[in-house]
């Protein structure tokens, strides 16, 4: 049976990394997938920031489970090497912050074009991140989003085949869900190539991101499915959820996001909850440090 640890993107409870740390501890998780540091792109830190950073989150009992970067967001027809550059620091930055994983994507397609003509400039690009990644020891992790390369089930699976393991998953149901593609459906072939998965579901009818269990996301299953393996998987909660700012005008505002929070860190408690609620059903019992078991 499988031993869950939840991790979470904790720059959407607040800008502040003390802040993060303190919604992080408020909700019994010890894991952290570090995108936002005190309003700053965590590939943008200096040595100092990061390594302010590493002690912050060591103090507060939170480990970097994977820099939450935004590699790979970048538009496949502009000259690499300016990306190049910076992935290799966002390497190093690694090293400074203790995380062995990187969070990544596979380009930008131009609007209109057929993806596989760029194929293989894509498996060339990836190709030399993987080699910086590998000689450095860090575990490339590919997202699926919209618009890149990799954002439907077929070219997901066509950049793991590619790579013959060197390149791993960060599934993300919410994100398939917004390209009209099921998870239910997704899963099953990338399954093997899973490495932890972004607990984001959302409506497959408009595309807004809801709480788990309330959306097309088939987060229970998922997770059934996974439990299924043994030994531990990480669910990093990505909460994306909709704030309302200004309450006072919510009966003239137009939504598609059903759900809506006065605030950030409401959100995001909301969001970490609803994968609780999820957990309990499956019949997983949290620990103090956010590890979940049977």
């Amino acid at each position: 049976m499988t031993t869950f640890h939840l991790s979470a993107f904790a720059d959407e409870a607040d800008a502040s990394l003390a802040k993060q740390i303190a919604a992080l501890s408020a909700n019994n998780i010890a894991r952290i997938e570090l995108r936002g540091v005190n309003g700053k792109s965590v590939a943008a830190l200096t040595d100092a920031e990061a390594r302010e950073a590493r002690v912050m989150l060591d103090d507060g009992g939170i480990a970097v489970w994977a820099m939450g970067s935004p590699f790979g967001k970048y538009p496949i027809d502009e000259p690499i090497e300016p990306h190049l550059d910076a992935f290799k620091r966002g390497i190093e930055l690694c090293g400074l912050l203790g995380s062995s994983r990187v969070r990544m994507f596979s380009f930008f397609m131009k609007k209109g074009e057929d993806a596989a003509l760029r194929r293989a400039q894509v498996i060339d690009y990836l190709s030399r991140m993987l080699d910086l990644a590998d000689e450095a020891g860090i575990t490339l992790c590919h997202e699926n989003e919209k618009g890149i390369y990799g954002d439907v089930t077929e070219r997901c699976v066509d950049l793991m085949e590619a790579f013959g393991g060197r390149f791993a998953f960060a599934f993300d149901p919410a994100n398939f869900l917004q390209c009209g593609v099921r998870p239910k459906e997704a899963f099953p072939p990338l399954d093997q190539y899973t490495h932890y998965m972004h607990v984001k579901d959302a409506s497959l009818e408009t595309g807004a991101v809801v709480p788990s269990g309330k959306g097309d996301g088939e987060i229970g299953w998922l997770i059934s499915q996974l439990a299924g393996r043994g030994g531990e998987f990480t669910l990093s909660v990505e909460p994306h959820l909709h704030v309302f700012d200004g309450l006072s005008g919510l009966q003239s505002e137009s939504l598609t996001h059903v759900y809506t929070y006065p605030d950030k860190r409401t959100a995001f408690d909301a969001a970490v909850d609803a994968l609780k609620a999820v957990l309990t059903k499956e019949n997983y019992h949290g620990g103090g440090t956010g590890t979940w078991t049977r």
